[in-house]
């Protein structure tokens, strides 16, 4: 037969007839352990992987003298069986071994790994414990008995049948200046009875809610922490208060899905409602972005659980001291160890699956300076993680989107440059934009660079300009209806005495602390809100929205609300028709960011000569230098190439307490300035869309106290 075969074909035969034969070698038993039928397994994949004759279990440990796979039937605390790998089944420091027989409907497994015990080189096996697979696709939850304040608990893993049928569904692939992100909590969202989903708190009562993101305007989603994590991260306080961890940002399994955010405890149930869910955002035309957590674990420090990386390889997961201890530079007890080669491909390994088998499009990244540091906590110059996620095929067309500094001060807000493929959560534009809209002194020009995107942080030739994701609020800190009702922060509810939290958050009550039932304040704060709101959606870069701030939700003036898996946090669907005004509002926004590309983008030239963006005061052109100047007009003019003709708008923000009368910039002939957005009208006359309705301005004009306006150059008619 081979001399039917030319030489290049009789190589490809070759090599298939091997492949062939190893397929057939892998299912037949070598070594019979415990009972079970075994052969080495698939040192190449990670996890488990499942066959129809059996699973591969593949797990890597540099230090470990000796593994053992645990079985568990369901719900049970103890092993029905432990198969010890033998040690002529590693491969380097690869131990992998296929077990035959085994129903994954019918088991769930964790692992006891043993070596060495010296604290103070970072060393410490213990064979007694039950160890999760880092690469388990499924995690069956949390095991542990409340009343031990020792909090003796482990995860165990569930082997995924990944056959969700995708079709021909496609991500929408939108570009970052055209996103709106709308951050957003899984179980938040739906979990007051308020929402009246059939699921509430689960993917399955988000996906019900898509008709309301899609009238918003929301094109993009960024969910909080989906990964599976520890929800009583700090027992005594579970225990004194009925509070647990929220928010998520404590890992457990970095490629399983949140078993709580499932609507059933079954097998496959939360990979596969996440899918369904995903695959329905993304017929929706709206993108999934996940707020991933690689900065630390939830193993904590010294006095924290023993769930996985501690008992696999804690000298290589973990940055440590010279004594064993470890480097805190997230806040929480732990900090991983990113760029130790191992732990990048995890990393790299963690992110493809995400991409590959539930088909996200983008990744924002907690404290994301710690994934600059090397092995002792420095800051690298040319991190290898970070241009390696950068660079990655799988990657390539994946919003990459870095929270530029961490709990241990690295401050990198303008500095994930590499490849142009990072964006940046702009922390100076949050802090600068809530000082000026309060009344701060000396941000005039200041406020102006971070509407007109920020260069002096991200200069467009390096960083190209879709560098900065604006935000005012977000998760961590006040919503926006408390921004405008708190001074202070108020988190007594989370049981440390008021001392967690930002004491810095740029706030302004607008006279009185908390709710009142002073209209004039009420409708100050209503104003401040559409300031903020106008300000954020007319800015150059990707805006980012907090949700429920389009309906006034408020927290009480909890500014780390991480706790607080009740009311506090909740979604509150009954604001939707007490602040409807607010609500339209917002919508109208997004709609004129999405009609109008020069709030998106002015950097196409417009042809009439007119920069990009410039900066105005009480007069054209000029703007005072003074501190003392509360009133900045920036506009931009760029060309709109689906209509092939130039586009050119204003911001005007007055933050003073007085009325300020300014005076417009001339415009090209045939044009004149319309009035799309004036903060201080009426519910309902504050905002307009269509160009028909705009009011025809002059070039003088007198802005209300704490006003903000929208112009637009259109055809002088009418």
């Amino acid at each position: 037969m081979s001399s039917n075969f030319q030489p290049d074909e009789t190589e490809q035969y070759g090599a298939y007839s091997k492949y062939v034969h190893s397929l057939n070698q892998i299912f037949t038993p070598t070594d019979n352990m415990n009972g079970f039928d075994i052969r080495p397994g698939f040192y190449e994949s990670f996890g488990s992987v499942m066959m129809p004759e059996g699973v591969s279990f593949t797990v890597y440990s540099n230090n470990a003298t000796s593994i053992k796979l645990a079985l568990f039937k369901k719900g049970a605390q103890e092993p029905y069986a432990l198969i010890p790998f033998p040690e002529k089944y590693r491969i380097g420091n690869v131990h992998s071994m296929f077990v035959f027989g085994l129903d994954i409907r019918q088991f769930e497994y964790a692992y006891l790994v043993d070596g060495p015990y010296s604290p103070e080189e970072g060393l410490i096996f213990d064979g007694s414990k039950y160890l999760l697979d880092p690469y388990a696709k499924v995690v069956a939850g949390e095991s542990f008995d409340p009343g031990n304040e020792k909090r003796e608990t482990h995860y165990l893993g569930r082997v995924y049948a990944s056959n969700f049928d995708w079709g021909n569904q496609t991500s929408p692939v939108i570009p970052m200046n055209e996103m709106i992100i709308y951050e957003m909590h899984v179980r938040g969202f739906t979990n007051s009875p308020s929402s009246g989903v059939h699921l509430p708190g689960t993917f399955a009562g988000l996906a019900d809610k898509i008709p309301y993101l899609k009238e918003l305007g929301i094109n993009t989603v960024e969910l909080m922490p989906i990964f599976e994590f520890d929800e009583i991260h700090d027992i005594t306080v579970a225990k004194e208060k009925g509070l647990e961890d929220y928010w998520g940002y404590n890992t457990v399994g970095f490629f399983s899905p949140h078993s709580d955010y499932a609507s059933e405890a079954e097998h496959n149930r939360q990979g596969d409602e996440l899918k369904d869910l995903i695959r329905k955002l993304h017929e929706n035309d709206i993108e999934v972005i996940l707020d991933v957590v690689f900065n630390h674990t939830a193993e904590g420090n010294e006095e924290g659980p023993f769930l996985s990386f501690k008992g696999l390889d804690n000298s290589v997961y973990y940055m440590l001291m010279p004594d064993g201890k470890y480097f805190n530079f997230s806040g929480c007890g732990n900090t991983f160890n990113c760029n130790h080669p191992i732990v990048q491909n995890f990393i790299l390994d963690c992110l493809r699956y995400w991409v590959t088998e539930y088909r996200v499009d983008g990744f924002r990244f907690d404290l994301a300076s710690i994934l600059g540091r090397d092995e002792n906590g420095n800051p690298l110059t040319h991190p290898p993680l970070l241009n390696n996620l950068a660079c990655d095929p799988i990657l390539a067309n994946v919003k990459l989107i870095a929270e530029a500094w961490d709990a241990g001060g690295l401050y990198q807000v303008g500095k994930f440059s590499y490849s142009k493929r990072w964006s940046e959560w702009n922390g100076q534009y949050r802090d600068d934009v809530r000082r000026f809209l309060k009344g701060d002194a000396g941000l005039a020009h200041t406020v102006a660079e971070r509407i007109a995107g920020s260069h002096d942080l991200y200069n467009p030739d390096l960083r190209g300009h879709n560098a900065s994701v604006n935000f005012i609020t977000c998760h961590d800190g006040f919503t926006l209806h408390d921004l405008f009702a708190y001074n202070q922060k108020h988190n007594e509810a989370n049981g440390w005495a008021n001392t967690d939290g930002e004491d810095y958050n740029n706030s302004w009550n607008c006279g009185f602390e908390g709710e009142t039932e002073d209209a004039a304040i009420q409708s100050l704060r209503k104003r401040m809100v559409r300031n903020a709101c106008t300000v954020l959606l007319a800015s150059q870069g990707t805006p980012l929205l907090l949700a429920g701030d389009e309906v006034g939700r408020t927290q009480g003036g909890n500014n780390n609300a991480y706790c607080q898996d009740n009311e506090v946090s909740w979604f509150d669907w009954h604001l939707l028709e007490g602040n409807r005004d607010l609500f339209e509002f917002f919508k109208k926004m997004i709609h004129l960011r999405k009609e109008h590309p020069v709030l998106r983008d002015s950097t196409l030239p417009a042809a009439c000569g007119l920069p990009d963006s410039s900066i105005h005061g009480h007069e054209p052109w000029y703007l005072d230098p003074s501190p003392e100047v509360r009133y900045v007009g920036i506009m931009l003019a760029g060309r709109n190439t689906e209509h092939d003709q130039d586009e050119i708008a204003y911001l005007g923000i007055n933050s003073h307490w007085m009325e300020q009368p300014i005076r417009l910039p001339d415009l090209p002939d045939g044009l004149c300035w319309k009035l799309a957005v004036d903060t201080s009208l009426p519910a309902g006359e504050d905002c307009t869309t269509q160009v028909e309705q705009m009011r025809k301005i002059g070039t003088e004009m007198t802005l209300q106290p704490r006003t903000v306006i929208l112009l637009f150059a259109e055809k002088a008619y009418g």
